[in-house]
């Protein structure tokens, strides 16, 4: 099947929920106990997500099988970091949040990145301590641990950056 990531539209909403739903039970299958409790990301942040023009889907033919948040910069909560620095403090970045899909789909990580540097050369991405998936996919697509961060509600968070060379075209 052909993979696309399109711009998600509010008429997703109940599919995209089933994929939260499902990467919920991946992380609480895999340990990770924590993370995304008490109905985070709910309906109104995936909406809020679209209103900036910056939610996405991932589909197989026309079954959606993923999500993810593709954010500018500032990220408030990227302001301070503690235990390391960013690779890149200086240049405007996106930030990719609230990455999602069904455990039967494979190498979504992989699809959302790809989609991602063909857009903006500098990422940071950040995850739970105990999201072990996330931080391997992170570190075997390069990103380079940069420290700690804070969610608004004081939660820690292990952050990350990947900046490419952009490639000149003559």
């Amino acid at each position: 099947m052909k993979r696309t990531i399109r711009e998600a539209r509010p008429d997703d909403m109940a599919d995209i929920m089933k994929v939260m739903d499902a990467a919920r039970r991946i992380m609480r299958q895999s340990g990770n106990m924590h993370q995304w409790g008490d109905g985070y990301p709910s309906e109104a942040v995936i909406a809020a997500d679209m209103e900036k023009h910056g939610g996405f889907v991932v589909e197989d033919g026309c079954k959606i099988v993923g999500y993810f948040a593709f954010l500018p910069s500032p990220e408030p909560t990227y302001a301070r970091i503690d235990g390391g620095e960013w690779v890149d403090d200086v240049r405007p970045y996106h930030v990719v949040h609230r990455i999602a899909s069904f455990p039967d789909a494979h190498g979504i990580f992989s699809s959302i990145m790809d989609y991602c540097f063909s857009h903006e050369p500098n990422i940071r991405i950040d995850t739970h301590h105990d999201n072990a998936i996330m931080q391997h996919v992170i570190a075997r697509l390069g990103f380079a641990y940069c420290g700690i961060i804070y969610l608004s509600n004081g939660d820690e968070r292990l952050a990350y950056q990947l900046v490419k060379a952009v490639e000149r075209k003559s």
